[in-house]
């Protein structure tokens, strides 16, 4: 093989994404005399544009889809390649690509981000959305559909069912309420009304007492058009790109064949049991799917939907082929590469960062890994600077940013704050909940336990995530402000400042 190496480099990064782009960012500008190498499939990178550090662990940024070539005019070290990854030879230190070549490397760096968890493989009626290509694949099929079935509650799901116009979305979610990995039931509720409203024409900006709530029937189903009121009824292998960025629908027309703004089925408590083609159902019609369709679906609560085709948004895996065979990885539970406190994996000078990696070290009581694109970032930015470190023989801590879980994003229009353990995960029974909502203005609820704020949800122009991230942090003891911390007559940025 030794005859086949092309150059050895001194740092070698895998993955043109959000994490990989960042590492290898942050090794040719802090050690500039350093050969960097980015080993990417596709010509174009996802480049992280207009940072902006809102408070202490808080951030915005923009992705923006750049040529390659913008990285090697920016850094004079840094050579991108443009070929998959065949495999991964860590006894001898080295990558081949799928074009035949070998490049060795001291220090390498996995960011190959994670695929779509796809229902069904091989499926042309079946559409995951994970990269650019994937979502002009759906722009495309879109156009010509009337009627389209969304399976999954994640981001991904979310923004798309907002988004998409002129067709009958049906929207299938395994929970009792929409965005289960964000929100609450409280949270979705409040954002529920959305989808029946119109759009506005300008999106908003999105730098980067008690409140109860009916659940729906069980194995309900809520449909909600953009002019008429919500109803509720009974039971009745090719090369991934990048992961999509922030706002990834934004520039796209996503609309569908027909001329109806928008209207929104949502089934809940249930998951796609079977996939069949008309000819496989052998023309068979039921009363759920008048009409001939290309595909049907037939969900686990009973019924049977006819549709162009079927989104698959049920979540992803880490993507970590080809790098196992041949390897001793420790892998996680998830499917990840395990990576200690400096994002090193099991492997001597391998590194991981983003979607591709587990984080396994002992984690603060206020942070959880989640595959978010501000969390890629992040760890990219602190893989790069802990290769650094190690290849200057230098020591380095953690990095503050794993301090607090935090997370600025957009749903429905509204701009969405999230912080620490902000749906109560791993507190168990001994936590409190306060909720403030406004309708189409606000919705803030903060967790507590023993007195001491552990998370929050902060959706609309709140101006409250400093002031929460600042009592989060501190763990002050809030037992004596009651139910007074959420009052709106109160300046609470004041009272706290």
């Amino acid at each position: 093989m030794a005859e086949k190496k092309r150059k050895i480099f001194q740092f070698v990064i895998v993955g043109g994404g959000i994490a990989g782009v960042t590492c290898a960012e942050q090794l040719s500008s802090q050690i500039p005399s350093a050969d960097v190498a980015l080993i990417t499939a596709g010509l174009h990178i996802k480049a992280v544009t207009n940072y902006k550090q809102v408070s202490k662990t808080l951030e915005e940024f923009d992705v923006e889809e750049q040529h390659s070539s913008v990285l090697e005019e920016k850094f004079p070290n840094m050579t991108v390649i443009h070929s998959p990854v065949k495999a991964l030879h860590t006894k001898s230190h080295c990558v081949e690509t799928a074009d035949g070549c070998v490049f060795g490397y001291e220090k390498l760096c996995i960011c190959s981000g994670a695929r779509p968890k796809l229902l069904t493989q091989d499926n042309p009626y079946v559409l995951g959305i994970r990269d650019t290509d994937s979502a002009q694949e759906f722009q495309k099929r879109l156009s010509k559909a009337k009627r389209i079935v969304v399976i999954g509650n994640g981001g991904i799901a979310l923004e798309l069912v907002y988004e998409v116009e002129g067709c009958d979305v049906i929207w299938a979610v395994k929970d009792k309420a929409i965005g289960n990995t964000f929100f609450d039931a409280g949270a979705a509720q409040f954002l529920i009304p959305s989808l029946e409203a119109k759009k506005p024409e300008a999106a908003a900006s999105c730098k980067r007492p008690r409140y109860t709530t009916e659940d729906p029937a069980p194995r309900g189903v809520q449909t909600f058009t953009a002019d008429r009121s919500s109803r509720e009824h009974g039971h009745g292998p090719t090369e991934p790109g990048s992961a999509l960025g922030p706002d990834w629908h934004e520039g796209i027309i996503l609309r569908g064949a027909e001329k109806v703004a928008r209207r929104v089925s949502v089934e809940y408590q249930c998951e796609l049991e079977k996939i069949f083609t008309s000819e496989e159902l052998q023309q068979t019609v039921t009363p759920d799917s008048e009409g001939s369709w290309p595909v049907y679906v037939q969900l686990t609560n009973g019924r049977m939907l006819g549709c162009d085709f079927v989104v698959s948004a049920t979540g992803v895996v880490p993507n970590t082929e080809p790098f196992l065979h041949g390897n001793n990885f420790a892998v996680a539970e998830d499917g990840g590469l395990q990576v200690d406190g400096q994002m090193m994996t099991s492997e001597p000078d391998v590194y991981a960062a983003g979607d591709v990696c587990t984080a396994c070290w002992e984690h603060s009581p206020l942070w959880q890994q989640m595959r978010l694109w501000t969390q890629a970032r992040q760890m990219g930015w602190y893989a790069g600077r802990c290769m650094a470190a190690h290849f200057l023989s230098e020591s380095i801590e953690l990095d503050f940013c794993f301090e607090l879980f935090s997370h600025i994003t957009k749903f429905f229009n509204y701009k969405v704050v999230l912080l620490g353990k902000f749906n109560a995960q791993g507190l168990g029974a001994d936590h409190e909940l306060l909720v403030r909502c406004t309708k189409g203005h606000e919705y803030v609820k903060v967790v507590l336990s023993r007195g001491r704020m552990m998370g929050a949800v902060l959706i609309g122009e709140t101006d409250l995530e400093e002031t929460f991230e600042n009592l989060i942090l501190n763990q002050m003891d809030l037992t004596l402000y009651g139910e007074d911390l959420l009052n709106p007559s109160i300046d609470i940025e004041d009272y706290f400042d």
